[in-house]
């Protein structure tokens, strides 16, 4: 673990540099550490390092990177409590997925191996980045690593499921993007109605269930009424 200043007001803790569950692990453990401490601004997990805002009102440099030692050397003992396992409905069929053709066409897949493999891959959310509420996912099966569109979309909808290299991902709000796009979820990804905006967290754990037309049309008219509840148990 290494610890050096980013900017004049917060650190940058690195990890072995490399995507790893394991060194995600520690990522995330360190900050939930950190963030029980009560005693930083704000706390950016990303796939092996985090970034640690500091008040510099109350801690020098130094102070602040003695600190981050102290308590990393104390974490917490019921880590377990914070992990999520969490199902996301998706819709696979033609509508929702534009690119499917062209993935299974690059894998040398059909069409449904590719979502079988897709849907029974469990994923680990390395990072939230982007735009708001986008989670990185990983890791993609070897069969379904694809390159990134060579022409980005000016907008691709909200809820839609993507591809992109080892890493899958899902987008909150319609936005610009290369990834291969298979599926859509009617889940909302990112709500500013909710008390935490982002359903989805560093660490979480993330399985993709593959659903019908109908239930697509059915879990959106859920959400948009307020009474969908998201399939998720802890620990």
């Amino acid at each position: 673990m290494k610890i050096q200043p980013f900017g004049d007001k917060a650190l940058l803790v690195t990890f072995e540099k490399k995507i790893d569950p394991e060194i995600n692990q520690q990522v995330i453990s360190l900050y939930h550490t950190l963030k029980a401490s009560g005693k930083f601004t704000f706390l950016t997990p990303a796939y092996c390092s985090l970034t640690v805002g500091i008040d510099r009102t109350q801690y020098a440099i130094s102070e602040a990177t003695e600190l981050i030692n102290d308590l990393a050397s104390h974490p917490l003992t019921n880590q377990v409590a914070y992990v999520r396992n969490i199902t996301i409905p998706v819709c696979y069929e033609d509508e929702f997925a534009p690119d499917l053709d062209e993935v299974a066409q690059t894998t040398g897949l059909t069409k449904q191996e590719v979502i079988e493999k897709h849907s029974s891959t469990e994923f680990r959310v390395y990072m939230l980045g982007f735009v708001a509420g986008f989670a990185y996912m990983g890791t993609l099966p070897d069969e379904l690593v694809c390159s990134r569109k060579k022409t980005p979309r000016k907008s691709v909808p909200k809820g839609a499921v993507g591809l992109a290299g080892h890493q899958t991902g899902i987008y909150p709000v319609n936005a610009p993007g290369g990834w291969q796009i298979i599926g859509q979820t009617p889940v909302d990804m990112f709500d500013t109605r909710r008390e935490e905006p982002n359903l989805l967290f560093p660490g979480d754990k993330v399985k993709l269930r593959a659903i019908s037309r109908d239930e697509f049309k059915l879990i959106a008219i859920k959400q948009e009424t307020g009474i969908y509840s998201m399939e998720a148990t802890h620990g």
